[in-house]
């Protein structure tokens, strides 16, 4: 399939480019400052009032975007030229409609944003569909279900100890958990049931793989020349998960050259299939040369916010130059590193202590994103560093983000 790229209008004007994102926190901020850039006219949507990306788009709206009845109102209303979902709690089954009656063009498109919106559909789509190599998996509607997954006692082959349950609809790792032992059971199932975006009572767990290390493979479907859609790889991404979130990252993570042909094409076959333009995340497990397939997100990756200080092009500017049809350049500028800073303490507004210190650790930036309400464990900003090699820069950007010190205003 071919596309043709529009001229960019002005912002505010008859002949506006109007991109309209669903979900505006830290990462569609970035989205949005890169649509700016471009003279871009932004209108940033939220479930709750002054949303990082809110702060800095021409227009705001807060509503429960689940609700397709208030999803479609807004939509017809702004009648944006492109609509990006940021987040999974989107009704889908709305923008669908919405595209197939030609009323607007969802980013990437509106079947990726529906079968990515829970782990079930792009879980079968990947093992089933595709064929591509996953860990081992049974989705569960109740505790005894888990249990009997576990077990081996439902009909099926055992999953076994240890391992990992996940609701089927949540993000940033939310009411994910490791299973040991029967004891686990019954509390990753609360903390499941707890921490999915939406409340489905439906969790997979998966079996245990005994990986080396996992890995973030941003993956840009974008333009070419000709018009037709061309796929490129950004450097792999290293990442530290503590309970599913993410808390660093790095660039680029070494890899055999076997493991990384293997990456591409799993990364590569999946995408194709969702289709599209623009940037997917795609969460990889690697031992040795072997690679399996284990999420993918199509939109920007917060283990990505790395490269705001790796590439020429951080992921937020791909992904920007990407649905709008232009050229990309996923090159690396440095080895980087990134790492969380937290709120700390569960408080309406913040203020932060020790940032000129962070700064004056050498090579470093700091993003702080806005967010109106701190949590202890809520992502409220990230520290940034590049250097000669990764592993000095995770130092420096763990120890600028450990001057950073939040404090309830």
């Amino acid at each position: 399939m071919t596309f043709t790229t529009k001229p960019l209008g002005t912002p505010l004007s008859a002949a506006a480019t109007r991109v309209m994102l669903l979900g505006s926190g830290e990462l569609g901020k970035e989205v949005l400052i890169a649509l700016q850039r471009l003279g871009v006219e932004t209108i940033a949507v939220d479930r709750y009032e002054n949303a990082p990306g809110q702060q800095v788009a021409h227009h705001a709206h807060t509503i429960t975007m689940s609700d397709p009845v208030a999803l479609r109102a807004l939509i017809e209303r702004e009648k944006p030229d492109l609509v990006v979902p940021e987040i999974e709690a989107l009704a889908t089954p709305e923008l669908q409609a919405l595209e197939s009656e030609g009323v607007v063009r969802v980013i990437p498109t509106a079947r990726a944003a529906r079968l990515t919106m829970d782990r079930e559909g792009i879980r079968r789509l990947a093992a089933e569909t595709l064929g591509l190599p996953t860990s081992p998996y049974v989705f569960c509607d109740s505790l005894a279900q888990l249990q009997a997954a576990i077990d081996g006692s439902g009909g099926g082959p055992a999953i076994g100890y240890p391992c990992i349950v996940k609701p089927v609809m949540s993000s940033s790792g939310k009411g994910q958990s490791r299973i040991d032992g029967p004891a686990d059971v019954q509390k990753a199932w609360d903390y499941a049931m707890a921490g999915g975006r939406v409340s489905h009572g439906r969790v997979i767990v998966e079996g245990f793989i005994d990986f080396d290390y996992e890995i973030t493979l941003l993956t840009v479907r974008s333009l070419g020349a000709n018009g037709a859609v061309q796929t490129s790889f950004c450097a792999p991404i290293g990442h530290v998960q503590v309970k599913g979130d993410y808390v660093e990252s790095w660039q680029p993570m070494p890899m055999d050259a076997a493991a990384l042909g293997s990456a591409e094409r799993i990364a590569k076959a999946v995408t194709d299939d969702l289709g599209g333009q623009g940037v997917f995340g795609v969460e990889l497990f690697v031992k040795g040369a072997d690679v399996w397939f284990s999420e993918v997100s199509p939109r920007p990756h917060d283990t990505g916010m790395v490269t705001m200080i790796t590439q020429w092009q951080s992921e937020f500017e791909l992904h920007a130059r990407a649905i709008l049809g232009l050229p990309v350049d996923v090159s690396l500028k440095s080895p980087g590193a990134s790492a969380v800073i937290y709120g700390g303490v569960d408080a309406k507004a913040l203020q932060f202590d020790g940032v000129a210190d962070a700064l004056r650790v050498p090579g470093t930036d700091v993003r702080l994103f806005g967010k109106p309400e701190s949590f202890e464990r809520r992502r409220m900003g990230v520290a940034l560093a590049h250097d000669t090699d990764v592993e000095r820069a995770r130092v420096k950007a763990k120890e600028a983000a450990a001057k950073v010190r939040p404090k309830a205003a």
